[in-house]
């Protein structure tokens, strides 16, 4: 088969290697579309992986082609979404049910080979089924979509409450979607690209509910929208320590703050910060990651986030397909690390495979 493999930080090649045979409890899925996290970025060129050579990629889906010794063959020759996260099942999280939470999990493309591949091999556990009407690049997205419905229910949003979603990359315009299809109102977004603002209003956001940080001032422009009250909730997606200090200091008395966003600097809180945390009595909640096993439903869900983010797209009541900017065959993989590595051009959610 053909595979992108990491040999080491910045120095991914796209070889030939033999087609990997699944092991006990686990299939091989033909990859049939990938996606291309933000946090591939610096994995692949800054950082590197948690062992290399790997093949990267944890946002991807495809058709069971192989089992493996013990998987159940119902799975063969089905259309499938991944859970790249494989939880340990014995620390003090998993044995809660909090899988998403457990310190010793393996992880599809960065602590074991993922999907930028044609062949990948997944453990029969991580698998949920898709409907055929699910296209598979629409379910390549179902990783990061169940992540951004696992931070909604991380906070009580109300149909009253003004909610601000500050930083609309694919999580950010997600979670702006799901607000939206919740029938939020006063939804404020914050972006900085144009792309992210075209995108915005095509789904029906007000201008006037769209800030422009690059030529606003976040904190007056808030301000104005919300009446000088704050907003009641504020999802931060960024993972700046400007953006964070907006969060505590743009949000209501008694308001609610969701970070979301991976950290791209240092978080520090002066302390007049500090104090409208402890004065405005202010939630503050993190989330990573999302659900998947149904364990996770001993906390009173209706369904774990996986299952909710297929029932969004299965009945088109989130229509993630919108928010694909482009679209390469697997051996161009290369051409969309670049494109979001360089930011010479705008993009959004880059996929790779699927219905070109």
């Amino acid at each position: 088969m053909k595979a992108w493999v990491l040999q080491n930080i910045g120095e991914i090649t796209y070889v030939d290697m033999p087609i990997p045979e699944p092991g006990k409890a686990e299939v091989l899925v033909r990859v049939r579309a990938a996606g291309i996290c933000g946090s591939d970025i610096p994995r692949i060129y800054r950082d590197g992986a948690h062992k290399m050579p790997l093949i990267p990629g944890h946002e991807f889906t495809g058709e069971v082609v192989g089992l493996g010794k013990g998987s159940d063959k119902g799975w063969l020759h089905k259309q499938v979404g991944i859970y790249p996260l494989i939880p340990c099942r014995s620390c003090a999280a998993c044995q809660k049910g909090q899988y998403e939470m457990c310190r010793q999990y393996g992880y599809l493309g960065s602590r074991r080979d993922g999907g930028f591949a044609e062949y990948a091999i997944v453990p029969q556990n991580n698998l949920i089924a898709l409907p055929e009407c699910v296209p598979y690049e629409q379910a390549a997205m179902l990783e990061p979509l169940s992540v951004a419905i696992h931070a909604m229910r991380r906070v009580a949003v109300t149909q009253n409450d003004t909610v601000t979603v500050c930083g609309l990359g694919t999580i950010g315009m997600l979670l702006a979607m799901l607000l939206q299809e919740r029938g939020i109102e006063k939804l404020l977004l914050i972006g900085n690209k144009e792309y992210q603002k075209k995108k915005a209003l095509a789904m029906g956001i007000p201008k006037e509910h769209y800030c422009d940080c690059r030529n606003e001032n976040v904190a007056v422009w808030l301000t104005q929208h919300t009446n000088g009250n704050g907003t009641d909730v504020f999802f931060e997606c960024v993972g700046k320590n400007q953006t964070v200090l907006q969060a505590v200091n743009l949000t209501a008395t008694g308001g609610r703050i969701c970070l979301v966003g991976n950290p791209h600097t240092d978080m520090i809180l002066d302390k007049s910060t500090y104090w409208k945390i402890l004065r405005n009595q202010l939630l503050v909640t993190g989330t990573w990651n999302s659900s998947f096993f149904a364990a996770a439903d001993i906390n009173g869900q209706e369904s774990t986030d996986w299952e909710h983010a297929l029932v969004m797209l299965e009945q088109e009541r989130i229509l993630s397909k919108q928010l694909i900017s482009h679209r390469f065959g697997m051996s161009q993989l290369d051409k969309g690390l670049r494109i979001m590595r360089d930011k010479k051009e705008e993009y959004m959610k880059i996929i790779i495979g699927g219905q070109l």
